[in-house]
């Protein structure tokens, strides 16, 4: 049975710029993991990707990275986490 992957529309930040339509199983990973992330520590993007690819390796299909950055724009669109507007900037949850 070939049942279809569900995706999610992911949204942008920045008016006028239209992100990607991703796996939503892949989507719900790579949130989890940042919101997890962030729940520790605000860190910086590098410092984000860094973690988020050595929480997932393992087990996701994919480019980590990519993902990490589809979804963090999506999550900063939908006002769920955000950056600090410090040097170097860094990202917390809402």
């Amino acid at each position: 049975m070939n049942m279809k992957e569900e995706k999610i529309q992911t949204l942008h930040p920045l008016p006028g710029k239209t992100n990607k339509s991703i796996s939503l199983k892949k989507y719900k990973i790579i949130k989890d993991n940042i919101i997890a992330i962030l729940h520790d520590f605000e860190p910086t993007h590098s410092e984000l990707m860094e973690k988020l690819y050595t929480n997932v390796k393992d087990d996701f299909e994919g480019g980590v990275q990519w993902y990490g950055e589809t979804v963090k724009l999506d999550l900063e669109a939908r006002k769920i986490i955000e950056r600090t507007g410090s040097k170097p900037e860094k990202y917390r949850l809402i």
